[in-house]
């Protein structure tokens, strides 16, 4: 694996947007007035990647494991999607905004999933800012849909089982068109991944950071990928 520049800034950031309902909270208001307050900030931050040199932008919108939340909290959740990519849809492919998802879509309703088919469709030929969102997402649960669709692939006689290597895996996960991320930024004080791009991360570096989602502002992105420049990324080897 090539060593990174330490000049360079991260082509790829992921973020895991914590923090929402307690942002809420602490103003006396129900969580989802933190998750509305947090989607505005995406935009934000969306809209500074090309400044930044942010190449590739992945968010986690929705966990495999949310859905344990409330029925209200999780409703309100994939309303403030479908009004999300209704609203946002136009300005992103004029922004030259390229937008996919990730996870499993069985679970979320027609209406959402055909908002997010036309989505991906109407910003395919964009080549700006590549942002990838994480919805109905769980790292485990990738892994092992890879892994049934390689396995399928095996018992058809189309993949030889001896040639089966961590490229061979990588191309049947969800982010199969996209690098690994370089940084992996988390908000809100939680030192922890939460099954967010498990296989992916092996070599990214990580920031935790206090601020809840919502407060996540461009000039605070932008100090984290600048400082990104000055990390040393060994990727296992000694350097002289």
């Amino acid at each position: 694996m090539k060593k990174q520049n330490i000049k360079t800034g991260p082509a790829h950031v992921a973020i895991i947007m914590d923090g929402n309902g307690r942002w809420a909270r602490q103003r006396g208001k129900p969580r989802l007035f933190g998750h509305h307050a947090g989607a505005r900030r995406v935009r934000e931050i969306v809209r500074s990647c090309p400044d930044l040199g942010v190449k590739y932008l992945t968010i986690f919108a929705f966990s495999t494991e949310n859905w344990r939340r409330t029925q209200t909290e999780v409703a309100g959740l994939m309303s403030l999607f479908r009004r999300y990519i209704t609203r946002e849809a136009q300005a992103l492919f004029r922004e030259n905004v390229r937008v996919r998802f990730i996870g499993d879509r069985i679970k979320l309703d027609d209406k959402l999933v055909a908002l997010m088919d036309e989505l991906e469709l109407l910003t395919a030929g964009n080549d700006g800012t590549h942002l990838t969102i994480a919805l109905n997402y769980g790292g485990r649960d990738e892994v092992a849909r890879a892994t049934k669709r390689l396995a399928r692939e095996v018992k058809a006689g189309r993949v030889d089982p001896e040639t089966v290597d961590g490229e061979t895996l990588a191309h049947y996960l969800d982010t199969y068109f996209l690098p690994d991320p370089d940084l992996v930024i988390r908000t809100s004080g939680e030192a922890r991944i939460s099954n967010f791009l498990l296989w992916q991360s092996a070599y990214a570096e990580y920031e935790f950071i206090d601020t809840l989602w919502p407060d996540f502002s461009e000039e605070i992105f932008a100090r984290i990928v600048t400082g990104f420049g000055r990390r040393e990324r060994r990727y296992g080897a000694v350097l002289a």
